[in-house]
C-alpha cells in the first residue's frame, strides 16, 4: 500500500534497522522491487530521480504504474514513492503528481537559502501528508548532474535543518554516489555520532549505499541511519545478467529476442540484489 515514509522510518529507528530506497528506472525495475518487498515482508521506498522520472514518461506516468502494480500484484507491505535529489520545482511537481515522499536537495544553496526553500516544501508537503527529506553537506560523486565531493556535514547545520520539521535527514559522512575509489577513506562515524547526538530520533539517510562494506552499514544503522539508498548495485546486477544472456547467444535462440525473455535475467538479478540488501539492512519481516 502507498504510504509516506514517516512511520516506516520511525519504526526503523526504534527497531534499529534500515529501510532500503531502491531507485526505479522502468517497469521491470519497479515490479522486481515491489515483489521482492512483498516476498520478504519488508517496507520499501521506490526512489525516482528527476532524470529517471523524465525517462519513464513523467511523474504521473510513474505514479500510474506504481499504483497499478500495488493493486494488481496485491502489494500489502508499506511502499513509499520518493523523489530523489529533487530540485525546488521538481519537488512541487512530484507533490502534484501524487508522490508520497519528497527529497528536496538544497545542499548546493547557502544554508540560509536551503532553510527557506526547505521550509516552503515542508509546508506544502505536510498539508498533504507527504514525508520530506532534506540534505546537508553534499554527497560525493554525481547524481543527475549534481556533483559532490563526499564532504562531511556540519552537525550544527544538520540540527538547524532537522528542527524545521523534516521527516528524515541526509547528511554527508564521506559517502559517495556510484563506484567508490580505491583510496576511499570510509564513512566518518565521528561525524555521524555528532549528528545523531544533536538530532535525536531523527531518521538519518545514507546515500550511495552501493559498495559500502556490510560492517560499516551495520555500524551506521546502530548510529541512527534508518534509510539507505541503493541504485548503482541494481544497475550492475541488471547489466551483468543481461550481458551474460547475450554473450551466451540466448537472444538468437528461438524467441530469445522477445523483450520479456531478453530482460528476464536482469529482472531476476535485481530481485536477488534487493533481497540481499533487505537482509543486510534488517528490514525483512518488518512490514
Amino acid at each position: 500500500m502507498l504510504v509516506s515514509a514517516t512511520q516506516m522510518l520511525k519504526d526503523a529507528v526504534a527497531g534499529q534497522y534500515a529501510v532500503g530506497q531502491f531507485n526505479i528506472n522502468n517497469l521491470e525495475w519497479t515490479k522486481a522491487i515491489l515483489l521482492t518487498a512483498q516476498e520478504n515482508n519488508s517496507p520499501v521506498i521506490l526512489g525516482v530521480s528527476e532524470g529517471a522520472g523524465k525517462y519513464m514518461g513523467g511523474y504521473k506516468t510513474v505514479m500510474g504504474m506504481v499504483n497499478g502494480m500495488i493493486e494488481e500484484l496485491n502489494i500489502t507491505v508499506p511502499v513509499a514513492v520518493h523523489l530523489d535529489h529533487g530540485s525546488f520545482e521538481g519537488a512541487k511537481k512530484c507533490i502534484e503528481a501524487g508522490f508520497s515522499s519528497i527529497m528536496f536537495d538544497g545542499s548546493h544553496y547557502s544554508i540560509e537559502e536551503n532553510v527557506e526553500k526547505t521550509k516552503e516544501i515542508i509546508a506544502i508537503a505536510n498539508a498533504k501528508g507527504i514525508s520530506v527529506e532534506a540534505e546537508v553537506g553534499s554527497i560525493g560523486g554525481e547524481e543527475d548532474g549534481v556533483i559532490g565531493a563526499g564532504e562531511n556535514a556540519d552537525p550544527a547545520e544538520c540540527k538547524l535543518i532537522a528542527d524545521l520539521g523534516v521527516d528524515m535527514l541526509a547528511a554527508g559522512i564521506g559517502n559517495i554516489h556510484g563506484k567508490y575509489p580505491e583510496n576511499w577513506a570510509g564513512l566518518n562515524f565521528e561525524t555521524l555520532a555528532n549528528i545523531k547526538a544533536l538530532t535525536g530520533d531523527m531518521p538519518l539517510v545514507l546515500h550511495g549505499g552501493t559498495g559500502i562494506p556490510a560492517d560499516m552499514i551495520k555500524k551506521a544503522i546502530s548510529l541512527g541511519v534508518a534509510k539507505i539508498n541503493v541504485n548503482t548495485e541494481c544497475q550492475w546486477s541488471f547489466q551483468a545478467a543481461t550481458r551474460k544472456y547475450i554473450e551466451a547467444g540466448k537472444d538468437l535462440e528461438g524467441k530469445g529476442f522477445d523483450p520479456r525473455k531478453l530482460l528476464a535475467p536482469g529482472y531476476e538479478a535485481i530481485k536477488a540484489t534487493v533481497k540481499e540488501k533487505m537482509e543486510l539492512f534488517g528490514s525483512v519481516n518488518k512490514a
